[in-house]
């Protein structure tokens, strides 16, 4: 292995617990039947592959979705059956980063929407912080702003020359194996961290 010299992490399931269940049965609740088929931590169809990628207003979203479904679900249900899925920050893994950064450049790479990443601002700030959320890292890339998500190489690929790193001395951290093969074939080193794992327990 390489010396490291850069570390990109993933958000959900890296920092962040998540419960992809909670939003299928909160769907499940307002009548729509396979919304494991529209989303899951594995896939996502066309619909929610534009929210991710920002090809899509949320005003737009809203309409497709109810014709998806054939419902006729205000944004507010929609809403909260969507960011039903976000829990809380690993305070652990956070705290573990502020460690990492006098030895790496510290990065995010997350597969979200502004529908999420409002949510889960509102949730990093119930506690008191000293620093917002992106001032952990020094830099953050949201894959509804860069219009490119995970698992496509040309999602790491553009993160890597953006950056102007070197991909070969570049851990990439994500809970998803699809994420990791991505990540993979653009020349990044990977680790997979499982459901049991933490950050602050892999010896990085």
């Amino acid at each position: 292995m390489q010396k490291i010299e850069n570390i990109i992490f993933d958000l959900g399931g890296v920092l962040f617990d998540i419960d992809y269940n909670l939003t299928r049965k909160a769907f499940e609740k307002l009548g729509v039947a396979n919304f494991d088929e529209m989303y899951s931590q594995v896939a996502a169809d066309k619909l929610f592959q534009k929210l991710e990628t920002g090809k899509i207003s949320e005003e737009n979203f809203y309409k497709e979705f109810n014709l998806c479904t054939g419902l006729h679900l205000s944004e507010q249900e929609i809403n909260k059956a969507w960011n039903a899925m976000l829990l809380s920050f690993r305070e652990g893994s956070l705290s573990y980063l502020k460690t990492l950064t006098p030895r790496f450049g510290i990065f995010l790479l997350s597969n979200t929407n502004n529908i999420h990443r409002n949510c889960f601002y509102q949730i990093y700030h119930q506690k008191e912080r000293s620093k917002s959320f992106e001032q952990l890292f020094d830099k953050a890339f949201y894959s509804f702003e860069i219009g490119l998500r995970k698992p496509d190489v040309d999602c790491y690929e553009w993160v890597i020359n953006d950056l102007q790193i070197d991909a070969g001395t570049t851990l990439f951290i994500d809970d998803s194996i699809n994420n990791i093969h991505g990540a993979g074939k653009a020349g990044l080193q990977t680790l997979l961290l499982t459901p049991e794992m933490r950050i602050e327990t892999v010896g990085l």
